[in-house]
């Protein structure tokens, strides 16, 4: 079972009190599965703002609007895609410049909710939905950046010894 499907029982168990016992399945299944980039939270949030988007750009009113729909389409995918690369590199410094770009992704999308709330007032409550979820995703992605900054600091800090040896004097 995987652990995207674990963590959904889970979920389901805990609205019904019984999480004790899933959390317990998820500690034991995690050991044995390596993380992925589905995973993480920053990811996920990613893929249902790039869902939303992809939901308020086929409403009849602003589906005509090529270039604004084609444009916060892009940015949502390109979050979740650069997230996903960022992921799977194995140098922290290109994991952090994917997770970068995707970040400034999810900045992207903002002022574009702008631009539908002010032109297609119909759709201004779906816009401010998009908008507060592309802040969250951002702040998600935000606090990716600095744990994977922080690790590489530990490294860092860890390896530094090791070449001052090697230094010539």
């Amino acid at each position: 079972m995987s652990s995207g499907r674990l963590w959904t029982l889970f979920e389901r168990e805990a609205r019904r009190g019984k999480s004790g016992e899933w959390r317990e399945k998820i500690k034991q299944g995690r050991r044995k599965e390596l993380m992925t980039f589905e995973d993480l939270e920053s990811w996920q949030q990613a893929r249902r703002l790039t869902k939303q988007i992809y939901s308020v750009t086929r409403e009849n009113e602003i589906a005509r609007d090529f270039g604004l729909c084609s444009q916060i389409q892009r940015a949502g995918v390109s979050a979740m895609s650069n997230l996903a690369e960022g992921f799977e590199r194995h140098h922290v410094q290109e994991k952090l410049q994917f997770y970068n770009v995707a970040h400034a992704s999810t900045a992207e999308v903002r002022p574009l909710t702008y631009v539908i709330e002010d032109n297609y007032p119909k759709l201004a409550v779906d816009a401010v939905e998009l908008r507060n979820k592309a802040i969250g995703a951002g702040q998600l992605v935000g606090g990716l950046i600095r744990s994977t900054e922080s690790r590489k600091s530990k490294l860092l800090s860890l390896l530094s010894p090791l070449f001052s040896l090697h230094s010539p004097v």
